[in-house]
């Protein structure tokens, strides 16, 4: 015969337990608070009970908690006890129930049952919280990073304090609202893991989301919605041809033409990095993410623009000659373009891919415009050869270390074709190359070697400038000048814009911000020290620098920031060559002279592809969920807290606000005053006679404001 579960709230009967348990939480209506706190002790006692193995040598004091059964209801254990459900609700007192099955009836039957099964929980069909203040809960435990501790007591002075006759809309602890989370099937959120490589009985790991699922979160966002660009532009300024957003760049141009002529360009960007974990440096985690370029640049650069894509593997090596040997760096190379071939292909698999944009399907070919990373990471990218001290150390171009300096020089560019050439006969190591098949090659409107760009803030803030700033010390020694700029910098007043250097330089320990405060003094520090040019360097630099930051560059532009950066090159060139130990033999200083303005033409501003915005994202995505974890099993984990938090963030983007009625007015209209408002509205000649209305009321109130603020009392 078959056990049948009654619901003890409603006439239904269930034919498996798990069924039951998952109705009765959807059925149950109303409990009695209780008014002793043993409950709450005997909840934590179960739970921990729960969380034993049977191997657990505490396991055989389960006898103890018989005394559970005697003091509360059946439905207790019910919710309590059975795993397979983790109890989503929180309970005062639970009202008694006669209609209880048998199999209820015995704890110690129960727990084993429960405890057998080493599985994951099985993804249910949820999608959404219970309720908003579960949802509100775990939203300021996942962003505050709070700990079960921290999270249980805010649900123990929630349920003490409210005085609910109900039962209370929290989960029992933050533990099951996390194993709740994990639970909620949100296809666009799923991760999964793929093993790329197993070399020396190891296996190595993609831990990664679906691409698809990532542009699917970006193109889901109404506010990056509305602000989407779809088509090139032939922008001009003057009646002469600028670049500023992408899509008005060469790139975009030819990549269109290649396409149906109902077809739109998806342009994809990715960023990839390596990146400390912990403050010893003995593990790291390397992240790729992934933008599109149909984003404005304003708009990209919050965060919820950019989609974290998974962790690469990093192969390990058992010493350091055999991470040094050539055999080891080849299989790197491989294992890492392989994993972004894993990544990368499904967007490139048929004729295009439709996404669904305000209940429209959209027709794109995806495309891979720019890559933005430091030079190392961009010569992984291009499998360029990463010692600037080899014979061709660019990844742009054919040219020999000997040239690096000499920025009048003819260059020949790298393309796929002509590498390609190289590695097809064998002999790549005459073009700087790696004896590696490299993915990018086979994607379309795609030249892997002008695509990995110049980086502003790497080759600049962190690189050039930094460079200038030592040449300059070790030039002031020689002149023994170097106590006279300290005490200069010392000097300068405090401003609230300015970084103030009271202890002098300290150059190990600035950060790219320091830096750009750092170019803001400078030029005075180091005026009138006996130096021919040196200040002259510093106003060239500030001039250049300030020309890379412009967010539309006319083609007269282009001519003027080129002359601005061989100016500013020929300068530090004559200052400090004899200085430097390489003579100025840097990759980025060619990179930088030869290389950014071409690259302007084709992508658009530089404002567009700099890791300025996406170095934050460590933070975000690798050092405090590592922190949070208990470091075994840390991709997984970390995955785990990223879906949670785009839970929560999609859950705040979901929610619509509900209007609020003013005592003292009505109101109007909603106008959010952000950027993307701003930029949608200046120019609109046909505003909502609303929001023009209640401008005018609110010009009124500023007014009699002002006038009240700044009136003189008499006597005064």
């Amino acid at each position: 015969m078959s056990t049948s579960f009654q619901c003890p709230h409603c006439p239904r009967n269930f034919s498996t337990r798990n069924a039951y348990s998952q109705h009765v939480n959807r059925c149950i209506n109303t409990v009695y608070l209780s008014t002793e706190e043993s409950s709450e002790d005997i909840s934590d006692i179960v739970s921990s009970v729960n969380e034993m193995s049977l191997n657990d040598e505490d396991f055989s004091r389960i006898n103890e908690f018989q005394i559970i059964r005697e003091e509360n209801s059946q439905v207790f254990y019910q919710y309590e006890s059975d795993q397979d459900y983790a109890g989503d609700i929180s309970f005062g007192e639970i009202s008694h129930s006669s209609n209880i099955p048998e199999e209820y009836e015995n704890f110690d039957e129960i727990l084993p049952a429960s405890l057998q099964s080493n599985e994951e929980p099985e993804v249910e069909n949820i999608k959404e919280f219970p309720n908003e203040a579960y949802a509100d809960l775990m939203a300021l435990v996942i962003e505050n990073n709070l700990n079960n501790k921290a999270g249980n007591a805010i649900i123990k002075f929630f349920n003490k304090h409210s005085d609910l006759s109900q039962l209370s809309p929290l989960p029992k602890n933050i533990e099951t609202g996390r194993k709740f989370m994990d639970k909620m099937n949100i296809s666009q959120l799923s991760y999964s893991k793929y093993c790329v490589l197993t070399h020396n009985s190891q296996d190595y790991i993609v831990h990664y989301r679906p691409i698809k699922n990532c542009i699917k979160n970006l193109l889901s966002n109404p506010d990056i919605l509305k602000n989407l660009m779809f088509r090139y532009e032939n922008s001009k300024i003057e009646d002469e041809k600028s670049y500023g957003e992408q899509n008005s760049g060469n790139w975009w141009k030819r990549a269109e033409r290649s396409i149906s002529n109902h077809a739109n360009i998806l342009s994809i960007i990715l960023y990839s990095d390596a990146t400390t974990t912990d403050t010893l440096g003995k593990s790291s985690l390397h992240s790729i993410y992934v933008s599109l370029e149909n984003i404005p640049t304003w708009r990209r650069n919050k965060e919820d623009a950019k989609q974290l894509l998974g962790y690469l593997p990093i192969l390990s090596a058992k010493n350091e000659k055999k991470k040094k040997s050539s055999e080891f760096k080849e299989l790197a190379r491989e294992t890492f373009h392989n994993s972004i071939k894993f990544l990368l292909d499904p967007l490139f698999q048929g004729d295009g891919v439709d996404f669904n944009i305000d209940d429209k399907d959209i027709w794109f070919f995806p495309r891979i415009s720019t890559i933005i990373c430091d030079w190392p990471e961009a010569c992984t990218f291009s499998l360029t050869y990463k010692s600037a001290n080899l014979n061709y150390p660019c990844h742009f171009c054919l040219v020999q270390r000997e040239d690096l300096i000499d920025i009048r020089k003819e260059v020949i560019l790298h393309n796929h074709v002509n590498m390609k050439e190289y590695f097809d006969s064998n002999t790549s190591n005459l073009a700087g190359l790696e004896q590696v098949n490299n993915y990018f090659w086979s994607i379309p409107n795609l030249n892997i070697y002008a695509a990995t760009v110049p980086d502003r803030m790497h080759h600049l803030d962190l690189g050039l400038f930094k460079y200038q700033i030592e040449f300059t010390m070790e030039l002031l020694k020689k002149k023994k000048s170097l106590n006279k700029v300290n005490e200069r910098i010392a000097d300068i007043p405090r401003h609230s814009q300015l970084k103030v250097f009271k202890k002098g330089i300290q150059l190990s320990r600035l950060t790219a911000s320091e830096y750009r405060d750092m170019m803001k003094i400078m030029v005075f520090v180091v005026d009138d020290l006996q130096i021919e040019d040196l200040s002259e360097v510093y106003v060239k630099w500030n001039e250049m620098y300030l020309l890379s930051r412009s967010e539309k560059f006319k083609e007269s532009d282009l001519e003027n920031f080129q002359k601005a950066i061989n100016d500013w090159g020929d300068l530090f060139i004559k200052l400090f060559q004899n200085i430097s130990n390489s003579h100025l033999k840097f990759p980025k200083l060619h990179l930088w002279i030869y290389h950014i303005v071409d690259t302007i033409r084709e992508y658009g501003a530089i404002n567009g592809y700099t890791t300025e915005t996406y170095e934050n994202l460590h933070k975000t995505y690798v050092k405090i969920p590592y922190r949070l974890s208990n470091k075994k099993e840390v991709e997984k984990q970390i995955m785990k807290n990223i879906r949670r938090r785009a839970i929560v963030s999609r859950n705040r983007v979901g929610k619509t606000k509900t209007p609020m009625a003013f005592v003292y007015t009505a109101k109007l209209f909603d106008f959010d005053l952000s950027e993307s408002m701003i930029e949608q509205n200046k120019k609109d000649l046909n505003l909502d006679k609303k929001m023009i209305k209640g401008f005018e009321k609110f010009i009124d109130c500023l007014k009699v404001g002002m006038v009240g603020a700044i009136r003189i009392k008499p006597g005064i």
